[in-house]
């Protein structure tokens, strides 16, 4: 019964409802004990040879008002009950959905993606049958049960009711027993099903690859293996959930064949008429629901008390990144100062950044060069505040950056990274998800500044085209210049280009960074490349190295160290004749 006390908190939100629902319950287990004692005097009438026409249509007139009476309690608790329990899904998929937006990448290094969509169904909607099939089963259980009961004992006979009700409590027994176990199995069962659909997700997200490298039948096979683990896992979880409804039919049984020996003992020696047997008899089945709803309830209860911790789990992870309440709200502008003295990634052992220092001056550019892993992207992601843990500062305007606003520091940076993500939509939704609001025409200038404008018009659909799940039916260059528009429709104060030209050609990667310099003469903009043309005409170079700056100036001023940017300009100028030969 823990989950009714951790679920308290809504209850309590809700009591309103949850109190008429019970109401209607009541008033429904009230109206449910009259149609079996109107029966028991029907026969009872009948084997007297008295029952009369009057009696006859006064009798089925009760019936009928019972009936209807009924149908409007049962619309009561049934709206009442489900509409709470459609709320607390509500509550619980929103609270999930912005913890999730509002955690920092290392939460998402620890959880994947499966693993999450997991908990936002799965296990939201076994908390949900808490609220709803839950709530139901216990209060109906006690109030149908409870009225029954004493209906049974009232209007029939006590000594027959004691009988019938011994073997009752051999069902909490085993609703107990049985329901620990439950909750361990089923927690297992939800953790494998976690990982079978991060499985499926990874498989379907990654299919290109596992086609290109022609690993479709090893892939099938790991799939199938974990199909056979959950399989596995759930033949547990349903062995024993299989085993509460035998053994329920089995206390029941008894209690029928009780009834009838010493019920039929009762009539032959005068104590109850053969009407009151009917009555009791059918009693008896009403109270079969009861028993069930108590074998179903501990099922119920206990399924969403491992998917409540689940979720609760998730939901108890707290960001390192801090969004302050009174930071800073307004937008950063002037002079970006970048002084980080060391970073290490959370799961890391090694220092990724050390002694980063540079200033970038409104309308300046710096250049970020390097070899792969050397910390060019990681410098973007602190600025992105990404990760807030690191010895130094990071200054916009002489204030540090974790002290702004979130909602006021993010939008007034546009982030371009070299795997951009787009949405299944069409183009000009994908661009203007960083500005709804943004008109047609400044969709359009964004575009031109891309260098996409002409492709775009040429496409049957123009700017409705749809771009496929991830941008598929767009090519490398086509999805970057469409991730460069989108950053430029908010006319950022930073504009960060993390590798955001290498899969275009060097015609279309002059032409953007003409475009750029030109709109951008009183913004900060930092370019990081493989490819050292981006960043040619940048006011400042930095070469990365390991995680520290070797080598800096513009580019005249690197070319004459002849260091290992010197190096690999002629390499890639080179390389870049070579082809033009071939």
């Amino acid at each position: 019964m823990s989950i009714f006390s951790k679920l308290g908190w809504f209850f309590k939100q809700e009591k309103k409802l949850y109190l008429l629902g019970i109401l209607g319950l009541v008033l429904t287990a009230i109206l449910t004990i009259v149609p079996p004692r109107i029966i028991g005097l029907l026969v009872d009438n009948i084997h007297s040879g008295h029952l009369a026409v009057n009696s006859l249509v006064f009798l089925l007139g009760i019936l009928a008002v019972v009936a209807i009476g009924q149908y409007i309690t049962r619309y009561m608790w049934r709206t009442a009950i489900w509409g709470g329990a459609a709320r607390l899904e509500q509550v619980l998929r929103t609270r999930l959905f912005w913890h999730y937006l509002g955690m920092d990448e290392e939460f998402f290094q620890k959880y994947r993606t499966g693993d999450l969509m997991a908990h936002a169904t799965n296990d939201v909607s076994a908390v949900q049958r808490v609220a709803g099939g839950g709530i139901l089963q216990l209060a109906d259980s006690m109030i149908t049960g409870g009225t029954v009961l004493i209906a049974m004992i009232t209007m029939i006979d006590w000594r027959l009711t004691l009988i019938a009700i011994l073997p009752f409590p051999l069902l909490a027994l085993m609703a107990r027993k049985l329901g620990t176990k439950m909750h361990f199995a089923f927690r297992k069962s939800q953790a494998a099903f976690s990982r079978l659909n991060n499985k499926a997700q990874e498989s379907i997200s990654g299919v290109k690859v596992i086609k290109s490298l022609g690993q479709e039948e090893q892939d099938r096979e790991d799939f199938d293996n974990q199909v056979a683990e959950t399989i596995k896992i759930n033949r547990r979880v349903n062995f024993l959930d299989s085993l509460f409804d035998p053994i329920t039919t089995m206390i029941i049984s008894i209690s029928y064949v009780v009834t009838i020996v010493y019920g039929g003992y009762l009539v032959t020696t005068n104590q109850i008429t053969i009407g009151e047997l009917v009555s009791f008899v059918s009693y008896l089945a009403m109270m079969i629901w009861p028993m069930f709803a108590i074998g179903m309830l501990f099922n119920t209860l206990e399924r969403g008390n491992a998917s409540y911790d689940r979720i609760m789990e998730l939901l108890n992870e707290k960001s390192e990144v801090i969004d302050d309440p009174d930071g800073v709200d307004q937008k950063p502008t002037g002079a970006l100062e970048y002084n980080v003295a060391e970073f290490t990634y959370p799961d890391g052992q090694q220092p990724i950044l050390q002694d980063i220092n540079f200033t970038v001056k409104p309308g300046a550019t710096v250049g970020l060069v390097g070899k792969v892993g050397s910390g060019k992207s990681t410098i973007s992601r602190l600025l992105l505040r990404q990760f807030d843990k690191y010895q130094g500062t990071i200054k916009y305007n002489g204030i540090d950056i974790r002290n702004y606003k979130l909602d006021s520091l993010i939008p007034a940076i546009g982030y371009v990274p070299q795997d951009t993500f787009l949405f299944s939509t069409s183009i000009k939704e994908n661009i203007k998800f960083a500005r709804p609001d943004a008109t047609d025409e400044e969709v359009t200038a964004a575009v031109k500044k891309s260098d996409l404008f002409k492709q775009i018009e040429g496409l049957p659909d123009g700017y409705q085209t749809q771009v496929g799940e991830e941008g598929i039916s767009l090519s490398g260059g086509q999805r970057q210049r469409l991730a460069i528009a989108r950053a430029l429709l908010i006319d950022p104060e930073l504009l960060i280009l993390d590798d955001a030209l290498s899969a275009v050609d060097a015609e279309t990667e002059s032409q953007i960074l003409a475009n750029l310099k030109q709109e951008r003469k009183n913004k900060t903009t930092i370019i990081s490349a493989h490819r050292l043309s981006s960043v040619m005409d940048a006011d400042e170079i930095l070469v990365m190295n390991e995680g520290k700056i070797v080598e800096r100036g513009n580019h005249d001023e690197l070319m004459k160290l002849n260091g290992w940017y010197a190096q690999m300009f002629a390499e890639q100028k080179l390389d870049v004749s070579n082809q033009g030969g071939e």
